[in-house]
């Protein structure tokens, strides 16, 4: 008896060791390769809202905008405000619908507030001009400009599917293509310096925003939880990955100061929407 607990304590330990040793070399800063990195905003904090697929969309927006040399930086308070949602949940398409409908101001007429019981900006005044929310929000994002493409092995590919998810509670459809292609357009889309709004599951012990890394999967269908920009790409400095550069809407937290890096494998498996303009998704240079 007194053998056995000696032998199962030995072990115990030993296993104890190797996991902090490990643990202690998972959290050191890995070294990514970019090999694109986009223009951004500033990453901003959610807080306890449900606004994920807001500052996810408009970020995307922002570095479209960004990378042709336009000055955009766009309110989500003002979003926050205008959508009659109370579970703050929505897509990517929620976004648009939104500023289709009431349109945008900028971040500085309408920053981030705890409170939305200020009266909301009738005016935008842009080099020397004034326009209308709508007005502006027509000059940064365009009524059809974006489409969203989804992955869902469940309905057929190459035709436009309603994903039943709570958040498209606006039963918005998707061009459903299979994950290859996918990836593929993503991949290229990046590289022709357009932003991309990806959105799907972030419930996977591989996604750690401790380690600001999105790798290991389980094989089961995603889920539909949190939204990001994706704003880059890199290459894993041991093995060559390609991995995607991600921008969260949690703070400036974890090594990359807000950002993450997302595996292709993980993108592929783990992906329930993207949203990219239709030039992106021609494969036309944002230039």
């Amino acid at each position: 008896m007194c053998s056995r607990t000696r032998a199962s304590s030995f072990w115990f330990a030993l296993v104890c060791l190797f996991l902090f040793a490990s643990c202690r070399q998972e959290v050191a800063r890995t070294a990514f390769v970019h090999e694109v990195l986009l223009p951004m905003t500033p990453v901003k904090h959610q807080g306890r809202s449900q606004l994920c697929w807001a500052y996810a969309m408009l970020s995307t927006i922002e570095t479209e905008h960004i990378t042709r040399g336009d000055s955009v930086h766009l309110s989500v308070a003002y979003v926050r405000h205008v959508v009659a949602n109370p579970s703050q949940r929505g897509m990517g398409h929620t976004l648009l619908h939104a500023i289709e409908r009431y349109g945008i101001v900028p971040f500085d007429s309408y920053p981030d507030s705890l409170s939305d019981k200020r009266p909301l900006p009738r005016w935008v005044f842009m080099l020397g001009a004034r326009y209308t929310p709508r007005e502006f929000a027509h000059s940064v994002c365009a009524p059809g400009e974006y489409v969203a493409l989804t992955s869902s092995p469940r309905h057929p590919y190459y035709q436009h599917v309603v994903l039943p998810l709570p958040d498209n509670w606006e039963r918005n459809s998707f061009l459903n293509v299979p994950p290859d292609t996918l990836l593929r357009l993503v991949e290229r889309a990046v590289r022709n310096r357009h932003g991309v709004c990806w959105e799907g599951d972030t419930h996977e012990c591989g996604f750690s925003v401790r380690l600001g890394i999105a790798d290991a999967h389980d094989s089961s269908l995603p889920t539909d939880n949190h939204c990001m920009a994706i704003v880059g790409l890199a290459r894993h400095p041991a093995d060559g990955r390609l991995f995607f550069i991600m921008k969260n809407s949690w703070g400036d937290v974890g090594p990359y100061g807000g950002l993450m890096y997302m595996s292709s494998d993980y993108l592929r498996h783990k992906t329930v929407a993207v949203y990219m303009t239709r030039d992106a998704m021609l494969g036309r240079l944002n230039n």
